[in-house]
């Protein structure tokens, strides 16, 4: 319309001009020229604005409050505009159109389902390419099937690290019970060595990515990836859309293998919550890592996951002529390990370490060596021995008493038997403090349901008392013996002389 109005102030407007530029917008000639008109006396270059319900901050708010129920919000308006008469109330229909025009599907979830609706309706870029060994990413994974752990059931827990550019699986360490920096040292041992059963990838990355687990990073983990010059990249909290690789891999161990394990604890359920096999036996420990250990020789040398090419990990990893950088085995031996920050002597009875003796048969002849010790996190059945003045490693040694597997076993039962007694105890005064009243109907006040007569009253109270040790003291029941006259009594009042124990008065002493 701009062209045509100047068309038309130079006097060169033609019929030609509107009837190609109806041709163009696909109307008719008369349509353009009832818009050169409205043009002409209104001075308008588009079509006239229609009145229509808008989104205002009050909407906003209002929709937040009632959860993105727009019927709600419309009944608040009415109600507000009730008392105003001069308050102009949309239709229903006019506000959820005005709804779905003016936000998005985003906000929309948002305002029903909270922040994790909203990103479900986000747009997440792709990562880049990358070479084998640029980035790993790490994490934990939660396993949803009970394994039977000594007797006990119980959910394992996996930490494993993947490859972002070949999508292999270097290495995992799995724990009965939720996993702490050991488990984290374990795995990235496992994924750096290039041996079986995870080989023959391996070598140093050149980052690896984590999420803020403080797993992760804590100073064991992050120290032992530093000796290395091996950074790790802490990711913000509620972004696992920043570690795609490893989380797609938590989905797909799931879907691909998790399921169709006994004892797993999202499987379909019958009517009422039921299990379609209750009494299904669970897998061992070691058992679940077997299967789990073969699922991820299938993933690295069969499987062929998109984006790949139709490569297999393996096959992706064997194509890319990237250099690896090893560690030598002398190295490794320091990984992962805690120093323990003094220097020891080997004595008779082997080495001295938190109260307790380790002994090794290559400490005969020892006797006398200054050594420094080095450990695993939360292993203190066997430390590792460096000679403190050369470094070297010479050997490991193991706790000289250990308590032998009957023996833990029965400690373990009576500590799983102390515990439930006191379980029992606890549950059984909270139902004593617990108080239940009587349903309402009507405004008014709680009535109590459960009464009690004077005598029971007396007879708690009387329950209660017998168990105060101060009451039980009885200090009054033995008789004062009579005082020394070595001692000093303390000073009276002018009014009173106090005697001493014979009958004489005694002498005031400041």
């Amino acid at each position: 319309m701009a062209r045509l109005m100047d068309l038309d102030s130079r006097g060169e407007l033609t019929t030609v001009h509107v009837r190609l530029v109806a041709s163009a917008m696909g109307v008719t000639e008369r349509a353009v020229w009832y818009w050169l008109a409205a043009a002409r006396t209104e001075g308008r270059l588009s079509a006239r604005p229609r009145e229509r319900t808008a989104v205002t901050p009050e909407i906003r708010r209002l929709l937040a409050f009632w959860g993105g129920n727009t019927a709600a919000v419309h009944r608040e308006l009415a109600a507000q505009a009730a008392d105003d008469p001069t308050a102009c109330v949309p239709s229903l229909r006019a506000l959820q159109r005005a709804v779905r025009r003016d936000l998005s599907m985003g906000e929309r979830a948002g305002l029903r389902g909270g922040e994790a609706a909203r990103r479900a309706h986000d747009v997440f870029g792709k990562r880049p390419a990358l070479w084998r060994n640029a980035c790993w990413e790490g994490d934990h994974k939660h396993v949803p099937v009970q394994i039977d752990v000594e007797g006990e059931l119980g959910c394992p827990w996996i930490t494993w690290f993947i490859d972002c550019a070949t999508k292999y699986i270097l290495g995992l360490a799995v724990t009965p019970h939720a996993p702490s920096r050991d488990a984290v040292l374990a795995a990235l041992r496992a994924s750096i060595t290039r041996t079986e059963p995870f080989g023959p990838a391996g070598g140093l990355p050149a980052l690896v990515r984590v999420d803020r687990g403080k797993e992760f990073l804590s100073t064991t983990v992050t120290a032992a990836l530093g000796a290395f010059a091996v950074p790790v990249h802490d990711l913000p909290a509620y972004t696992p859309y920043l570690k795609g690789t490893v989380e797609a891999l938590n989905d797909a161990v799931e879907e691909m293998f998790l399921v169709s394990l006994p004892c797993y604890t999202h499987r379909q359920k019958l009517t009422g919550g039921r299990l379609a096999d209750p009494d299904a036996p669970p897998l061992t420990f070691a058992a679940f890592v077997a299967l789990l250990l073969d699922w991820v020789r299938w993933w690295n040398t069969e499987h062929h996951p998109s984006g790949l090419g139709g490569l297999t990990p393996l096959e992706a990893w064997n194509a890319d002529p990237t250099p690896l950088r090893d560690v030598p085995p002398e190295h490794l031996a320091f990984f992962a390990l805690e120093d323990d920050g003094r220097t020891r002597t080997i004595t008779t009875n082997g080495i001295s370490w938190r109260r307790h003796a380790y002994i090794a048969p290559w400490m005969v002849g020892y006797t006398g060596t200054k050594v420094r010790l080095r450990h695993l996190p939360h292993h203190v059945g066997e430390i590792e021995v460096f000679d403190a003045s050369t470094g070297r490693h010479l050997g490991s040694a193991h706790l000289a008493e250990q308590a032998s597997p009957e023996q833990v076993r029965a400690l373990r039962a009576a500590r799983t038997a102390a515990a439930r007694r006191l379980r029992a105890d606890l549950k059984a005064a909270e139902k004593l403090r617990r108080r239940r009243f009587a349903a309402a109907t009507t405004p008014a006040p709680p009535r109590p349901l459960a009464t009690l007569t004077a005598a029971e009253a007396d007879a708690e109270l009387a329950a209660a008392d017998g168990r105060d040790l101060q009451a039980l003291a009885l200090p009054g029941l033995l008789p004062h013996a009579p005082v020394p006259d070595g001692w000093v009594l303390p000073r009276t009042t002018a009014h009173a002389e106090p005697e001493r124990a014979d009958g004489d008065p005694a002498d005031p002493r400041a």
